[in-house]
């Protein structure tokens, strides 16, 4: 028998004749592997899911924790997701464009951690503006970020980098760490105690493969190498799974993210970027667009040199992101629900004989 606490799992009141509560720790297309106390099952959704599920992030993700209906000499049954504590999504374009996109889903990539950890690499792809998207979307989840910049042994002195992203990011702790000579790994402990989850976020090639590799004490995760013209990499991780460390502590990996959609992210970026909206008050109006207005503090602030113009410009870039995502999600929302409408309508002068009443 296997001890589903030491997965994080923490009973609800009661469950239902004939189901097991579990663990989601792999999912490939749509099957998915769970943890029970019984072991680890495969399963499937359960049909009612794809009727009853207002969004895509109401689907079960690893990490999360559900209820099956076991089945010994098959698959299992999934018939419910169990309340998330904390859920990381991104955007989905649906393969398109940003510009050519009429509509944006939520993707979920893991959920019920308590700590995020956005991995970047001391190479050439270092980046602090997209380690503040991601940042932003962390603050959104509900667990806690953490920086990992990972390959420190391919610079000789990283403590310019290092002191950049905790510069722009005074609030988050920052670790440089190298996984093949083991520097840094002993700062990470305090966030792996048993029972704690722990999320990899970041693009291939950043070294999430070799860091678990690390933490795990064995090879886990294939590695591959990077193109040296751009320190870019191939995806080795091609689904997420969830990984039990020797500490007790878990891990979710996730395939390396070309790009990272912000979703829902209002108050990602409050939480992000509060130093600057603290400003707005001071303005002479309310309804200040912080361009040419007189009064304006945020344009004081900018000219005194108070305000780096380049925090500015990546609060606006964030925030005409995440406004462009809301129109496209609210889109879809009205979509839905005006076919709805006619599927109702078609419904009722079918049982009228054709006629509206």
């Amino acid at each position: 028998m296997i001890n589903l606490t030491t997965y994080g799992y923490t009973e609800i009141e009661e469950i239902p004749a004939g189901l097991l509560p579990g663990r989601i720790t792999e999912l490939r297309r749509e099957r998915f592997m769970v943890i029970t106390e019984r072991g680890e099952l495969t399963a499937v959704l359960k049909g009612t899911f794809y009727h009853s599920a207002e969004s895509r992030g109401d689907f079960p993700c690893v990490g999360d924790f559900v209820l099956l209906r076991p089945n010994e000499s098959g698959e299992s049954l999934i018939t419910a997701l169990l309340p998330r504590r904390s859920k990381f999504s991104r955007a989905n374009y649906s393969g398109h464009a940003a510009e050519y996109t009429r509509t944006v889903l939520e993707q979920v990539v893991a959920a019920n951690f308590d700590y995020v950890f956005i991995l970047s690499s001391l190479n050439k792809d270092f980046n602090v503006t997209r380690m503040m998207r991601y940042l932003t979307q962390a603050r959104q989840s509900g667990g806690q970020p953490v920086v990992i910049l990972t390959k420190a042994d391919l610079t000789e002195d990283y403590s310019l980098p290092l002191a950049e992203v905790r510069q722009s990011m005074p609030d988050v702790p920052v670790h440089a760490v190298c996984s093949h000579n083991g520097l840094g790994l002993n700062e990470l402990d305090v966030y792996l105690e048993p029972g704690s989850t722990v999320v990899f976020l970041g693009m291939s090639g950043v070294g999430k493969s070799s860091l678990l590799n690390a933490l795990m004490e064995r090879d886990v995760m294939k590695v591959s190498a990077i193109r040296e013209e751009d320190s870019r990499g191939r995806h080795t991780t091609t689904h997420r799974q969830l990984f039990m460390l020797p500490s007790g502590a878990m891990v979710i990996d996730t395939p390396g993210m070309r790009e990272l959609g912000l979703f829902d992210a209002d108050e990602g970026i409050s939480a992000g970027f509060s130093d600057v909206e603290e400003r707005f008050a001071g303005c002479r109006f309310h309804d200040c667009r912080h361009e040419a207005e007189p009064g304006c503090a945020v344009l004081a602030a900018l000219a005194d040199g108070s305000l780096p113009r380049e925090r500015w410009e990546r609060y606006n870039s964030q925030q005409q992101e995440n406004r462009f995502v809301q129109d496209r999600t609210h889109y879809l929302r009205d979509k839905d629900a005006r076919n709805q409408s006619a599927a109702m309508q078609r419904k009722q002068m079918k049982k009228n004989g054709g006629r509206y009443k």
